[in-house]
């Protein structure tokens, strides 16, 4: 480890931290004020917008938390069966100067639960795979709306543990359209037109070009890929998404070509996860109750990148004698961004659920692509996805009260609002499904030849490669160990299943919660209530995160990553 590799983390999270309470004061003005920014210019096209989706804003149409639940799967079947239907046409459709054929069955299943989840995860090599309408109306669109519903999902847990009770006993939770919207016109949009134009600055492509041959200096033929890159570059990032329009992703010189660029496309991860925190402390009317979530995250944050850049400065075992020791491991990397950048991007993008890699994990030491697999493992709660990383804090956050209360033998309190048995039957929901899928389909493909048939490695790097795409996937992160050959029947469905299951099981319990929560009398703090804006609550549910994700998955850590750095050290390679 280096003064300059620490100088580039310190530098990424001032940015972040920086960034924090503008952007989180601008989201809540933008959800939860009386009006919406540039209202003569953008409110036509919100008002357009939303009366397609038969939402009047005169009549107030909110919904409660079953509505919400139900207008969200029912768009998200449409979004579905629309990215499958583009792949498997789009050898007849326009724009595909290269003529590729239509995608598989499988394949395009995977590809379309993958996208409509916010996961991201690619069976295929993008610029070899995808024609320039299936990348813009399919992908692209995807990358916008996935994220804005993940938005709007914290949104409408958030006015669950801080909205009173409304007239009559009504209990809703704001309307899933409206949030749908303003979350794409009011934010991701705007954001991603200015990132765009940065990127392209950079030099990342923007055309709709067909492919170019070139010849090397070498006199070999080469092909080079073109396409609308930018464009999806900027949302892939900022909706935490992932998904490269290239194989190499972020590794790619026409995705990321420099230092800059890559500082930016890390920040940009980080940035709007970031600010929910703090707009959800003014949803509570208390922006301390913010700054704690975002201080937990915070620590989370510093032990998994301090972790991941000492195992990484060290030297590949297998590798040690052909490289210089203060270079570490270099195997899999950029040498364009080193140890330190590559390290920070795959804590960054694996705490917040986007799947980007500038390096591949699977060259990673084995203690170093521990730490991306712990951070998904955890719940994608650090930072996490758009949305995803709050409502996901926000479920722990009720656990650690729940705990707080057992200790001081009094009714458990947030907000104001009690904590009940239903709460915590449904926090327990949310839990036990994560692991539940993860654990089962790894067991399924660790012992049947469709699972083993696609392993690059055997022995203890192998069980890490399929615990790592199984947790990928169900954690809607998207990035992978890269010796894993995904793109079988296998791997195709039960990853996609997978993908479904992460997120959609996940998300009723959520909004389940928040409908029995907004409905709840508030009471007035006594002696007996545990704060939970200091520093002491922000302890405890860093502690509670961490104790869920090592009793579950450590059983499975050790026979992977662990045994793997052991027997590494020892001189034995799979």
């Amino acid at each position: 480890m280096t003064l300059i590799g620490w100088l580039q983390i310190f530098l990424f999270f001032a940015l972040v931290l920086a960034v924090t309470k503008p952007l989180g004061s601008y989201l809540f003005h933008v959800f939860e004020g009386p009006t919406q920014p540039l209202p003569r210019v953008l409110g036509p096209v919100e008002r357009l917008l939303l009366k397609l989706c038969g939402v009047d804003l005169k009549r107030d149409r909110e919904q409660t938390w079953v509505q919400y639940a139900l207008s969200l799967l029912a768009f998200s079947l449409f979004s579905v069966l629309i990215v499958y239907v583009l792949q498997r046409l789009q050898h007849v459709l326009p724009l595909n100067p290269q003529n590729l054929p239509a995608v598989g069955p499988e394949l395009a299943f995977n590809t379309a639960a993958s996208f409509t989840t916010n996961t991201n995860w690619q069976s295929y090599a993008g610029e070899s795979t995808l024609s320039y309408l299936s990348q813009m109306m399919g992908l692209a669109w995807q990358n916008f709306v996935s994220a804005a519903a993940g938005l709007g999902v914290a949104l409408a847990l958030a006015r669950g543990f801080t909205r009173r009770p409304g007239p009559e006993g009504q209990k809703t939770l704001g309307n899933f359209w409206v949030d749908l919207v303003r979350g794409t016109l009011y934010v991701l949009l705007p954001l991603c037109v200015v990132y765009a134009l940065f990127l392209v600055s950079q030099g990342v492509l923007q055309n709709l070009a067909p492919y170019r041959e070139v010849t090397t200096l070498e006199g070999v033929k080469q092909t080079l890929a073109m396409g609308p890159v930018a464009s999806q570059e900027a949302i892939k990032m900022l909706g935490t998404n992932g998904g490269g329009f290239f194989n190499a992703n972020s590794a790619h010189p026409f995705e990321n070509p420099t230092p800059l660029t890559n500082l930016v496309q890390m920040f940009s991860i980080f940035a709007i996860p970031a600010a929910l925190t703090y707009t959800y402390g003014r949803m509570a009317g208390d922006t301390k109750q913010g700054w704690a979530l975002f201080a937990a995250m915070s620590v989370l944050f510093f032990v998994g990148v301090a972790a991941a850049y000492a195992a990484e400065s060290q030297a590949n075992p297998a590798l040690a004698a052909a490289q210089v020791a203060q270079d570490g491991n270099l195997e899999g990397k950029e040498v364009r961004f080193g140890v330190a950048a590559s390290a920070l991007f795959a804590t960054v993008t694996t705490d917040a659920s986007c799947g980007a890699v500038n390096a591949m994990h699977d060259s990673f030491n084995p203690l170093g692509g521990l730490v991306p697999m712990v951070n998904m493992q955890l719940g994608e709660v650090i930072f996490g996805g758009v949305g995803a990383g709050l409502y996901g804090i926000l479920v722990m956050v009720v656990l650690s009260v729940f705990i707080a209360g057992l200790m001081v033998g009094r009714t458990p309190e947030y907000l104001g609002k009690k904590i009940e048995a239903k709460e915590m039957k449904l926090a327990m929901l949310y839990v036990l499904i994560f692991p539940l899928v993860i654990l089962g389909l790894s067991a399924v493909a660790a012992v049947i030849p469709q699972g083993l048939s696609s392993l690059n490695n055997a022995g203890p790097h192998g069980l890490s490669e399929i615990l790592y795409a199984f947790t990928s996937g169900t954690a809607n992160n998207g990035s992978a160990f890269a010796g894993l050959n995904a793109n079988t029947p296998f791997w195709n469905i039960s990853l996609g299943l997978a993908m479904l299951a992460g997120r959609f099981l996940m998300i009723i319990p959520v909004l389940a919660i928040a409908g029995s929560m907004v409905g709840k009398k508030v009471v007035a703090p006594g002696p007996g209530t545990f704060p939970t804006n200091g520093a002491l609550f922000t302890g405890l549910l860093v502690s509670v995160v961490v104790i869920v994700g090592a009793l579950t998955f450590f059983p499975a850590l050790s026979l992977g990553p662990i045994v793997d750095h052991y027997v590494g050290q020892a001189g034995k390679v799979f």
